[in-house]
């Protein structure tokens, strides 16, 4: 069982180069933390706020999460990536605990759809159901199960249609 708890919040200018180091190290190349690094300098996908760190019992960054800004046949949605956890403590609950931590800072912003593209067996936990149950479709060949959605406000219609992601995926 896992005893440690892992305080979570928005990322600061001083935690930035540990941020990259995160993506570098949990990642076999540097494409997710360059992928951050771009967001960084897009003012229409990066969204001040929404980019958060999990801390070790050290105070050291042990987890990161980053949510952008994308679209959903042009309605604002959110893309969860990159999830990353420094390669010593995956396993053990830094990586939910930022997770976690970023989709509530999404809900107090008054977001209102996150997607992400991961491990079907990782993201239901935080109540991510195949994407296509609401008619949302990547603009690439993925697996349905892979596509994943999750609704933090339905008051309105969830859109339907293609994720336009932003210039910094390469899609």
């Amino acid at each position: 069982m896992n005893d440690i708890t892992w305080p979570a919040r928005p990322e600061t200018r001083d935690d930035i180069p540990a941020v990259r180091a995160v993506n570098t190290a949990a990642f076999p190349t540097e494409a997710e933390a360059e992928l951050v690094d771009t967001l960084r300098r897009d003012s229409s996908a990066w969204l001040p706020g929404l980019s958060y760190v999990a801390e070790a019992p050290d105070g050291s960054v042990a987890a990161f999460a980053l949510l952008s800004r994308c679209w959903v046949d042009g309605v604002p949605a959110l893309a969860l990536a990159p999830v990353a956890t420094a390669p010593e403590h995956q396993g053990r609950g830094a990586g939910s605990a930022v997770v976690r931590a970023v989709l509530e800072g999404a809900r107090r912003y008054g977001e209102r759809l996150v997607l992400v593209l991961g491990h079907p067996t990782y993201y239901p936990r935080f109540g991510f159901v195949p994407a296509s149950r609401y008619g949302i479709r990547a603009p690439f060949e993925v697996p349905d199960e892979s596509m994943m959605a999750l609704v933090l406000d339905d008051s309105a219609p969830v859109p339907r249609g293609t994720i336009e992601y932003p210039p910094a995926f390469g899609v």
